[in-house]
């Protein structure tokens, strides 16, 4: 039987190949972007209790009323706007869903989008699904800021979304007052949507804020703004996301979540609408990221390895270009195979794999796991 594969260029990915290298290896992992310590005890005991109460069926396509009440009243709090719990909030089974059912809702075949590399790897896979034209632009390396000049360039009739990341996987930059400022000047008078990964929206170091597609009230009249449950409350394997937008759109992203997901996990949004009524779970947790972002680059300081800025996420990057002409993959697997830690190589986030000598590493780790970690990459 012959198969037509509709991601005929999509194989095993570069993580899944450093896993299982790792694994063999018994590599200290600071290659995933999953933290190695407990949640919160009390967010067990909120879904065991949810489970004992028997919340243990369909939840509303849309999300518990107590969860879609939080996460509005979060909004509310740090960025400025009410957005209407029951038309303009979607609880989904992660925000890698959200990111889809966002896509597939709004984007049709011949349509171009706009993204910036490098990029967590699913975006382009995810427009290829609908037949649209990915149109990756390069970040400027070494602080990764976008070049808008070239985003003025790209944009045409047939542009029809752009994919923003703040904080940004795998770079560790954020949005700056200027970039949100260029952002409005580019789409003003057009029908562009901003889909907005915004994952790691709690985790903004250095005392600066997450500029969140909600703050702006032109941005949010077009804007899907996607975040994580599973990396605010360091419970990345309970799979539970949210999606924001105006009501025209996520009336049209429904449609969508409706036949993929249904619903997230009952018990879990119980557990998390329990969990935001002490807003401090989230609102301390730029202090703790940066305090682990701090450690492990004080760690590293006598390293060979350049430490670039990261100003935000779980994640900052090492550049070896300096003292090494080894492609990131084969630096990669000597750290693996030679030093014990496993890290990723930047050039997977590329979708030409470019490759200019960095590596990521991520701090969303106990204390002895980095400062292990780093001990053993000063050995090189």
């Amino acid at each position: 039987m012959q198969i037509r594969s509709k991601l005929p260029d999509v194989g095993t990915t570069v993580f899944s190949v450093i896993g299982d290298l790792a694994e063999r290896h018994q590599a200290i992992n600071l290659s995933q972007g999953a933290p190695n310590f407990p949640c919160a005890p009390e967010l067990i005991d909120h879904a065991i209790d949810a489970m004992s109460e028997g919340h243990n069926q369909y939840a509303p396509m849309i999300g518990i009323e107590p969860l879609r009440n939080k996460i509005a009243e979060k909004i509310q709090l740090l960025y400025g706007h009410n957005y209407d719990e029951v038309a303009e909030v979607t609880v989904m089974g992660s925000a890698s869903e959200a990111l889809y059912c966002a896509i597939a809702a709004l984007i049709h075949p011949g349509d171009e989008v706009i993204y910036f590399e490098p990029c967590f790897d699913s975006y382009a896979p995810l427009l290829q699904l609908q037949s649209a034209k990915p149109v990756a632009i390069k970040l400027q390396a070494p602080a990764y800021a976008i070049d808008w000049d070239a985003v003025r360039d790209a944009v045409n009739d047939r542009t029809r979304m752009i994919i923003i990341n703040s904080p940004h996987n795998p770079t560790g930059s954020i949005l700056s007052d200027a970039d949100i400022v260029a952002l409005q000047q580019i789409v003003a008078d057009t029908d562009i949507v901003i889909l907005s990964d915004e994952v790691y929206e709690h985790m903004v170091f250095d005392q600066d804020i997450h500029r969140s597609m909600s703050r702006y009230e032109d941005l949010r009249e077009r804007a899907v703004v996607v975040t994580s449950f599973g990396k605010t409350f360091h419970v990345t394997g309970w799979r539970v996301g949210s999606c924001v937008a105006p009501a025209a759109i996520t009336a049209e992203i429904r449609k969508i979540h409706q036949f993929l997901m249904y619903s997230a996990d009952t018990p879990m949004q119980y557990a998390l609408a329990a969990m935001m009524e002490t807003p401090n779970h989230y609102l301390n947790l730029p202090t703790i990221y940066q305090e682990k972002r701090d450690l492990l680059a004080h760690a590293l300081r006598n390293s060979k390895f350049d430490i670039l800025p990261s100003r935000g996420g779980f994640f900052m990057l090492a550049s070896f270009r300096q003292f090494s002409y080894l492609s990131d993959v084969q630096m990669v697997r000597k750290l693996i195979e030679e030093f014990g830690v496993a890290t990723i190589p930047v050039s997977a986030f590329y979708s030409d794999q470019t490759d200019l000598g960095v590596i990521r590493l991520s701090f969303a780790k106990d204390d002895a796991t980095l400062e292990e970690g780093a001990r053993r990459l000063c050995k090189l």
